[in-house]
């Protein structure tokens, strides 16, 4: 819609532009009836909690993505969320406060940043419990203790990332956000030496699209899956392995730093990174080097040699320089028929059984044998080495005490199945390589304490805001994450500047604070799966205009999700109305897919039932 400044601010921003001789029309009033107040660059949970925080007051609010569904990364994610003081906590008599989480920040992190760590301990309970609350979701009563926390403070909630995004997603769309899908943007606007705009190009469409606001937030996500960018911003601490995997988003590729980069932002901490040591190569996208992080609790870790080497119950902060230096910079993880049935695979979608059939279920990854000593000769493991080792894990671990890697605590103390004291000994036998893989990136854009991005020449670049993983989470984690703390400063880091926003909005007189933004729905989701129509429908009714089996094959650009979801659809044999529910029975007039229902069908793929 067209937008109007309040006229003393016009008048001011006009006397402004004079005085500094920027000339005599300001940028930020050239709009059009397709222009924003805010634009925000992509729809991971930082950008969606952003968006929804200023929509809700009112504001009109476009969020752009070259994907063309929402959630990002999140979306898959395990869905977890460090918090300090909540409910949940309070219910299990946990006594956490902001000073021991502070405490536990900057001793894990060593060099984290000093204000956004208490400002997100003592804030972490209100602008991220309470607030997803609001939105509807659901946590587990379930807390987690990950290394270098004193307390309990992974928050789990119901189907994991896409149970965390999809609410959010869905308030955005109750507030009126518009969403710009399938759009790279080639470049932030900027006149004057503010931000205005972005430019990029609708990849369906192959056109090029222009939209102007007040202000420009960044959340792209990080860089993780460029594997040459991971490299060139490698910790030279630590040598660099002969394969690593990408395991994050596959759009992490790095795009918002381009983006920044080209307007002179300013960067920090791009070297800390926090990589995997658990990559098992995707069997679903062979050749593609795309990782995923598999766990198989009572494993014993061993290098190309057949030796053990460090203890793989402690945290990436220590196993991974462990691993790094170790021949080739990968290893071997081994285990028995027991240990086979704790393989489990970090993130949304990933059940038992598809772990088992689609993981276990890959023989070419997987190495079996009835002995240790054949098991060493089909992974190409020195055999004398490995059956020596093997052997002496299990004298230790009948033992109960591991003198070389202090493994093994009570069955009462351990808080994993990797911790008990559990021995080898159950054929058939298994060997799987695992590798570093390139996670989440802890550095990145430097914004200010209010979200606006700083100039690399100093001061802030007017107009511009960044959030998430683009910023290195703002650096909230230093070096090391505490775990949770990946999700939980993306909300946060998406709200304090969204608020920064607002208030600027306010000024211009853009905002009426006496006015209440309209609900445009009262959908609610409820987590589960779609029921699908009731009525005699199939296939047939759809492919006499819409032509799937060929569709789904042409590779266009920006119709990658498409291609992929229905790609999984039509091999688990799903019919048309089962997803799209809304389209029957058939009406020429309405014969629209409505954005609320489209995102129920995530669950099939990315719920705990999911199979792909």
């Amino acid at each position: 819609m067209k937008r109007t400044l309040n006229p003393l601010m016009a008048g001011l921003l006009l006397v402004l532009s004079l005085s500094c001789g920027c000339g005599v029309q300001d940028p930020i009033l050239n709009w059009d009836e397709n222009d924003a107040d805010a634009i925000i660059i992509g729809a991971g949970i930082a950008g969606l909690s952003a968006a929804l925080e200023i929509a809700q007051e009112g504001a009109d609010v476009v969020v752009v993505d070259m994907a063309s569904v929402f959630g990002g990364h999140a979306v898959s994610s395990h869905g977890g969320l460090s918090i300090v003081g909540s409910p949940i906590q309070a219910a299990a008599g946990i006594k956490d406060t902001p000073e021991i989480a502070i405490n536990d920040f900057q001793n894990w992190g060593e060099n984290s940043d000093e204000h956004w760590v208490r400002y997100y301990a003592e804030n972490s309970k209100e602008l991220i419990y309470d607030w997803l609350v609001d939105q509807g979701v659901t946590f587990s009563s379930e807390l987690g203790q990950n290394s270098g926390n004193s307390f309990p403070r992974f928050h789990r909630v119901r189907s994991r990332g896409l149970g965390l995004v999809t609410p959010i997603y869905l308030s955005c769309l109750k507030a009126g956000v518009r969403f710009q899908w399938n759009t790279v943007i080639e470049e932030i606007i900027l006149e004057q030496g503010r931000v205005v705009g972005i430019r990029g190009r609708d990849q369906r469409a192959d056109e090029v699209i222009e939209l102007r606001a007040v202000a420009v937030m960044l959340a792209t996500g990080g860089f993780q899956s460029d594997i040459g960018r991971v490299q060139q911003h490698w910790d030279t601490s630590l040598p660099f392995p002969e394969r690593i995997l990408a395991g994050s988003g596959w759009n992490s590729q790095g795009s918002g730093l381009d983006l920044a980069q080209n307007i002179n932002a300013r960067f920090h901490r791009l070297d800390h990174q926090w990589n995997y040591v658990r990559g098992f190569p995707d069997p679903r996208f062979p050749g593609q080097n795309r990782g995923l992080k598999l766990s198989i609790g009572p494993a014993v870790w061993v290098n190309t040699e057949g030796v053990r080497f460090v203890n793989p119950c402690l945290s990436p902060k220590f196993t991974l320089p462990a691993v790094l230096n170790q021949p080739t910079g990968s290893y071997w993880a081994i285990f028995d028929s027991k240990g086979k049935e704790t393989a489990a695979v970090s993130g949304s979608g990933w059940s038992e059984e598809k772990v088992h059939s689609l993981i276990l279920g890959t023989p070419e990854l997987f190495k079996k044998a009835s002995s240790i000593p054949q098991l060493a000769l089909a992974a190409g493991i020195p055999e004398e080495a490995l059956s020596k080792t093997i052997s002496r894990f299990n004298k230790l671990a009948r033992e109960g005490v591991d003198t070389d890697f202090s493994r093994f605590v009570s069955d009462q103390a351990a808080s994993s199945r990797c911790q008990k004291a559990v021995s080898l000994e159950t054929p058939p036998f298994y060997a799987v390589r695992l590798f570093p893989m390139a996670r989440k990136s802890m550095g990145g854009v430097k914004i200010d304490r209010a979200g606006r991005v700083e100039s690399a020449a100093g001061g802030i670049i007017p107009g511009f805001y960044a959030a998430g993983e683009v910023t290195g989470f703002a650096g909230i984690n230093g070096r090391a994450g505490l775990e949770g703390t990946f999700l939980g400063p993306s909300i946060v880091t998406g709200r304090v500047g969204a608020r920064t926003i607002i208030g600027e909005l306010r000024v211009m007189g853009l905002i009426d604070p006496q006015t209440s933004p309209a609900i445009l729905s009262d959908h609610q989701w409820d987590g589960s799966s779609p029921q699908g129509f009731k009525g005699k429908a199939d296939n047939a009714s759809c492919t006499g205009c819409h032509d799937l089996q060929s569709l789904v094959g042409l590779g266009r650009t920006g119709f990658w999700h498409f291609e992929l979801s229905h790609r999984i659809i039509q091999k688990r044999g799903l019919e048309c109305s089962q997803c799209h529910t809304e389209l029957f029975p058939y009406d020429g007039d309405k014969h629209r897919v409505d954005l609320f229902k489209r995102a129920e069908n995530c669950i099939h793929c990315h719920g705990l039932e999911g199979m792909d």
